[in-house]
């Protein structure tokens, strides 16, 4: 079975430097980063971290933050039902191929 690893979404202007790439490797993370001049890359993932700063950062402390974002996880990967995934959550659906106990 594959290793999933966590996947951290940078901007090269930014964290291209040895320093954070270093850093990256030491705790065995992967670096997505969009093709230079290629915005529409990483749009969707924008979009989604756009709409949760707004909806659920600005105006809350960092614990209520903390808890808002978990009870969504939470709810987009247990209860939400996916039609493309036969009306099954991804937990559920993860669980009827056998990959989740």
């Amino acid at each position: 079975m594959a290793v999933i690893r966590p996947c951290i979404q940078t901007e090269a202007a930014i964290t291209g430097g040895p320093g954070w790439i270093e850093q990256m490797k030491k705790a065995g993370l992967v670096r997505s980063m969009s093709k230079k001049g290629c915005s529409p890359d990483n749009a969707a993932c924008e979009g989604f971290f756009g709409r949760l700063k707004n909806e659920m950062f600005l105006g809350n402390s960092l614990d209520d933050f903390a808890r808002e974002l978990d009870d969504y996880i939470n709810w987009y990967n247990r209860k939400r039902n996916k039609l493309s995934l036969g009306g099954l959550s991804p937990l559920e659906y993860r669980q009827h191929l056998g990959f989740v106990a």
